[in-house]
């Protein structure tokens, strides 16, 4: 019951600000499709977290706390991160006409904030009930489909800003703060 309640309410709490998004609708410079195949792996990894038993947890442990602090972490970034973004976000990898260069609020810190938003999301429903081998594969299967995304979109944006997102792109992090 424990479980069920952490992981509807940190889910609930860092997809609000999605739903309520204002998301870009005009005319695009530049789409690639492709990276929906990194969002369908990362699907998949959030797919076996939820199928990991964590409406069974019941007892207050470690894990719980470890959850909770994730969820807190998850949700935290995916409403600054959108609020930031604005109309610069939508759901495919793609460039709108009007689209500038965000590298302000928590993408002063890390590229794609919304990435990292998601493995927190992840990794606090995993850390409810998961097995490690279950966590373990979930984890690396939405690595995968990060990286894809990852690559597609910073490949976009360089195309688009040039010089200026190299920069940007050198100076941080693309979507875990302490690693490249």
């Amino acid at each position: 019951m424990l479980g069920s309640l952490l992981a509807v309410f940190g889910t609930a709490a860092w997809l609000m600000p999605f739903l309520w998004a204002k998301r870009g609708k005009g005319r695009l410079a530049a789409v690639d499709r492709r990276a929906r195949w990194g969002l369908l792996l990362e699907v998949l990894a959030l797919a076996l977290m939820i199928g990991s038993r964590f409406w069974t947890v019941n007892v207050f442990s470690w894990r719980v706390t470890a959850a909770i602090l994730f969820f807190l972490l998850a949700s935290t970034l995916s409403w600054t991160s959108t609020k930031t973004l604005g109309r610069n976000l939508r759901f495919d990898a793609a460039i709108g006409m009007d689209h500038a260069l965000v590298h302000s609020g928590p993408y002063r810190i890390i590229r794609h904030p919304i990435y990292c938003s998601m493995l927190c999301l992840l990794w606090g429903i995993g850390l409810l009930a998961a097995p490690a081998w279950l966590f373990i594969l979930a984890t690396l299967l939405f690595v995968a489909g990060t990286e894809i995304r990852v690559h597609i979109e910073d490949r976009l944006l360089a195309q688009r800003f040039g010089q200026s997102f190299l920069r940007y792109k050198h100076s941080t992090r693309a979507y875990l703060p302490l690693l490249r």
